[in-house]
């Protein structure tokens, strides 16, 4: 049997690709790992030594000023150097291959690649280049590939859903919108199947829901109101209108009627439901900013807590 290759030869975790094929024991130690950071992001500890020496680059072929912030401060407060590679005007836009430009920055001591980009496989490439180059000891974490992946955001999730509801086998929670086209989706079912949640609602029109979805474990629901019929997590999506080719929805306004989360939809979930958003989120869209901005969401504290899961990430690669 092929070797997983996002552990190395002992189990632990060389490089972060995605949810899918990771054991659930991985999961649960990022997440653990990321309770005491949680407590360094909260208290705006500057500087942990664990990563000091190391370098970290941000390799960003699409935009995220979000995403990247948040690794560059878990980085920094790790101790790392963090290089941020301006591929706009690098050498990948006069002509040179994705696996060149890796290969020169491992020539100037690169320790860790966090790598974004518009097609999918790209982190998986590079992981195999490096193994193939023989540099064990060069890490790549995937920061959303394509339609494929967005691990840490799933993580991100998975460690605000413990944190407000503790068990993952007693929960139902759905997951709304453009499924689609979300790489954020794919990775958050992925998480929440392996974490043992019995019951993950898919919420969306026909037109945003992939071919054979029910594959991966979910029930899905074309009616919003009763999708989210005593749920304990909403988890809304973004519309990524930047994937979507053809007319798939008559209008933002015509979307937001049926599936835009308002306070009279959320109130068919428990009445301690939580509500997630990745972000950034299209108020009137997909989400009402009464409920946005409502004591339910729980929306800024993933973001803090984005931190301290990607300084666990990082922490743990760094160290096998």
């Amino acid at each position: 049997m092929a070797r997983n290759p996002q552990l190395n030869s002992h189990g632990g975790l060389r490089h972060l690709l995605s949810i899918e094929g990771l054991p659930r024991e991985i999961v649960v130690a990022i997440l653990d790992t990321a309770e005491p950071f949680t407590e360094v992001a909260e208290r705006e500890v500057k500087k942990l030594p664990l990563l000091r020496g190391k370098s970290v680059f941000n390799l960003f072929f699409e935009n995220s000023t979000r995403t990247r912030t948040t690794f560059e401060i878990a980085a920094k407060r790790l101790s790392a150097d963090v290089i941020n590679l301006n591929v706009s005007t690098s050498s990948t836009a006069k002509g040179e291959t994705l696996l060149d430009t890796v290969d020169n920055l491992v020539a100037m001591q690169a320790d860790m690649f966090v790598v974004r980009h518009a097609s999918s496989g790209a982190p998986y490439l590079i992981a195999q280049h490096l193994e193939a180059t023989r540099r064990p000891n060069v890490h790549v974490v995937n920061a959303g590939d394509g339609r494929h992946a967005h691990p840490t955001q799933g993580l991100l999730d998975m460690y605000t859903i413990r944190h407000y509801k503790r068990d993952f086998t007693q929960l139902t929670v759905a997951v709304v919108g453009d499924i689609l086209h979300s790489r954020v989706a794919r990775s958050q079912i992925h998480a929440l199947t392996t974490l043992g949640v019995p019951e993950v609602r898919a919420i969306a029109p026909k037109t945003l829901l992939p071919s054979e979805v029910e594959r991966l474990g979910v029930r899905v629901f074309h009616d919003m109101r009763e999708g989210l019929r005593g749920v304990d997590v909403v988890m809304m999506l973004r519309l990524q209108n930047e994937r979507m080719t053809g007319s798939l929805l008559p209008s933002p306004q015509e979307y937001f009627k049926f599936f835009g989360l308002t306070e009279d939809k959320l109130a068919l979930a428990k009445p301690d439901a939580i509500v997630l958003h990745p972000g950034p989120m299209n108020r009137g869209v997909e989400i009402d900013s009464a409920v946005a901005d409502g004591g339910q969401a729980v929306i800024l504290p993933q973001v803090t807590f984005g931190i301290a899961v990607r300084m666990a990430v990082m922490s743990m690669l760094a160290h096998g």
